[in-house]
């Protein structure tokens, strides 16, 4: 039996803070002669990276391979205070695009820290966006994976708190927090879960598919931490058989039946549309929407800066007597998608 149906979710794929910094690398490659740097992975997708390698952006893993004055952005994931400071003394245009629901985690752990807390992050060990929280404030923070950290942790008298990587799943998140509550009763949480909304909304709407689909098909790269939760809410869910793929290129032969798709948040919708036509679906794509998402978040402070710069620099050597206009205020009419067009295929 062929593929009868494909259940597409939504919300999928790029959400605000990839849009954020795929578009302010975009801006940076625009500006600058090549080599534009980038600390680590702009975000975790290997097509994304690779349209950007194409654009002669070098991504680092280290700053000081960053020659002196080099433009440099920093990934979306958020870097460790002591890797601002350098990259900052090293002379060149330093553009953060960490996202601001990743900065507010920090400015959580920098506060509570502050107040004498011993705070537990629940995250994934090595993943950068763990490494460079838990950075703010190395002596007050415990990395959480399990049940067993949580026991294995002596706090003494001081004031716990809980914070979390923002691209878990609920569920891994759910039981730990439950577990912490139960060792820490006046354990101390913020209003707002740290757990990224456009993260949460592709679980949700992934649920509803993965309980009736006869398969589901994760688009993502396996480092992306949002994707790696998707494929297992997928199965948490009950779907029978779960796959996460790259692009279409990998999709087996063998599927049939009711399909469910979806894209984690830094996957390109281009990749979702080459994976349905390659399902070729008989009876077509039917889309199941569980909210709506109209979150935008600004360039880079930074950049703002360097563009609106560059703008009057421009007019001055052209000799144009009109001020130009901010070259950043369209910006929320671009989408990183456009940027991105032809990538996958």
């Amino acid at each position: 039996m062929p593929v009868e149906e494909v259940l597409l979710a939504s919300p999928r794929g790029f959400c605000a803070g990839v849009e954020k910094a795929i578009k302010a690398l975009d801006w940076m490659v625009s500006v600058f002669e090549p080599p534009v740097y980038c600390y680590h992975e702009i975000v975790h997708n290997r097509h994304v990276v690779d349209h950007f390698c194409e654009r002669g952006v070098i991504f680092v893993d280290d700053v000081a391979e960053v020659p002196t004055g080099a433009p440099l952005m920093l990934s979306a994931h958020g870097s460790p205070p002591e890797v601002l400071r350098r990259a900052r003394a090293n002379g060149g245009a330093v553009v953060d695009a960490v996202c601001p629901l990743v900065t507010k985690v920090h400015h959580e752990l920098k506060v509570r820290a502050s107040k004498g807390y011993t705070v537990l992050y629940v995250g994934h060990a090595g993943h950068e966006e763990a490494v460079g929280t838990m950075a703010v404030a190395p002596d007050s923070v415990h990395l959480i994976e399990s049940t067993a950290d949580l026991d294995a942790l002596d706090v003494g008298d001081a004031p716990v708190a809980l914070l979390s990587q923002t691209t878990l799943s609920f569920d891994e998140w759910q039981h730990l927090r439950a577990h912490a509550v139960e060792r820490h009763p006046d354990l101390w949480m913020p209003n707002r879960s740290d757990l990224c909304f456009a993260t949460t909304n592709r679980q949700s709407a992934l649920r509803e598919i993965a309980e009736v689909a006869d398969a589901v098909i994760v688009i993502g790269s396996a480092n992306s931490s949002n994707t790696v939760a998707l494929a297992e809410v997928a199965r948490a869910s009950g779907c029978p058989r779960v796959l996460r793929v790259n692009g279409a290129s990998e999709l087996p032969g063998d599927l049939e039946g009711v399909i469910g798709v979806t894209a984690g948040a830094s996957a390109p919708d281009s990749i979702v549309t080459e994976v349905i036509e390659r399902l070729d679906p008989r009876r077509g794509v039917r889309t199941v929407v569980v909210t709506e998402e109209d979150e935008y978040f600004p360039p880079p402070p930074e950049l703002r800066e360097l563009l609106r710069a560059v703008a009057a620099a421009i007019a001055v050597l052209c000799d144009i007597p009109e001020p130009p206009g901010d070259p950043v205020a369209r910006d929320r009419e671009v989408h990183a998608a456009t940027v991105l067009e032809g990538v996958g295929t």
